[in-house]
């Protein structure tokens, strides 16, 4: 089974930080949000993945092969990003031989079951019940969790139940047709050629896919759902730095969960709760709480809280709630 990851958008909801650092890079509870994803799949035992490329694409290419030379990976540009049902037309000669496939967006952290998922008979998708659907792809299910309809960002929602981005598809050929009718006739929902839409032709052909419910689902595209992931995943085993192996910081309050990466030079100040703090970054005479700080930062007489600091930025002496790019300096001296 080959694992499809798309991760070729640019992110705008993110900037400034994704005009230089790719989403999925993006740091959560001490890793990018695309480890979370390929770790997952990695355990589960899939190690043949295509990942779907496009903006700033040869950083995550780089970044991939360095972090899993273990696996099997190939990597296909998607030159015109024009939606997530483009994103697997772009790979379609790739996986036109698969008994199935496994897609995952490269922008969502996801907890469920994979043997279920895996072992499942049939094609699925994880779904997961929220408050306000109309941001996401909807599916209606009868009472056997088999899926009747989707539709992508409906204006008024017939259910509550989310497509998280999580899909198994055993009619690979059917998949790649349905794609192949969205592009041929330019169908777009909401501007894009939608994933949501393909399966949806897929069920008029009388498809069988099940629904899977997600115990958890993050869509880290936004500032505040990425700084909501950093804490919650922090307070779960695991993902924080283990207090009794942290270094002696010089006059420095701990309040955890926090994760503290390498080489961290942190005096005269209270990190925590609920922050991650990049490798090689500098914090003197400052309290940071709630917040994502980048590697190689550097961080003077500031307080912060609800913040995203980039790579490489530098900020001395101020009291705000920032959204920091990478390569940025800010003196409020």
């Amino acid at each position: 089974m080959k694992v499809l990851i798309p991760v070729a958008g640019a992110g705008t909801r993110l900037r400034p930080h994704t005009y230089t650092q790719p989403k999925p890079l993006m740091p959560v509870a001490g890793k990018p949000i695309i480890c979370f994803i390929v770790d997952k799949l990695r355990d589960a035992g899939l190690k043949d993945f295509v990942f779907i490329i496009g903006y700033l694409g040869d950083r995550i290419r780089d970044f991939i092969e360095e972090r899993y030379p273990d696996l099997s990976t190939e990597f296909v540009y998607q030159e015109h990003r024009e939606g997530s049902g483009h994103a697997i037309w772009t790979a379609r000669e790739v996986i036109e031989d698969e008994e199935e496939v496994f897609i995952a967006f490269g922008d969502t952290i996801f907890e469920a079951d994979m043997p279920q998922i895996l072992q499942n008979p049939h094609s699925c998708v994880g779904l997961k019940r929220v408050n306000d659907p109309r941001e996401f792809g909807v599916a209606e299910c009868d009472d056997q969790g088999r899926l009747l309809k989707v539709v992508e960002k409906p204006r008024i929602p017939k259910s509550n139940l989310a497509l998280v981005g999580m899909y198994k598809i055993k009619e690979v050929g059917l998949l790649i047709k349905a794609v192949e009718h969205l592009v041929k006739n330019d169908i777009r929902t909401v501007g894009e050629i939608q994933l949501t839409d393909a399966l949806q032709y897929m069920l008029e052909q009388g498809c069988d896919i099940r629904s899977i419910p997600v115990s958890n689902w993050f869509d880290c595209g936004r500032k505040e759902v990425l700084l909501e992931t950093n804490a919650m995943l922090l307070n779960q085993s695991g993902y924080a730095s283990d207090a009794f192996n942290l270094p002696e910081y010089d006059n420095t309050i701990i309040i955890h969960p926090v994760s503290i990466g390498k080489n961290c030079q942190i005096c005269n100040s209270i990190i925590g709760p609920h922050v991650t703090v990049g490798d090689e970054a500098v914090l003197n005479s400052s309290i940071v709480k709630d917040s994502i700080i980048g590697n190689f930062a550097h961080l003077d007489d500031v307080v912060l809280r609800h913040s995203v600091i980039g790579s490489n930025a530098r900020i001395r002496g101020m009291d705000l709630s920032l959204n920091i790019g990478d390569n940025t300096e800010i003196d409020f001296d």
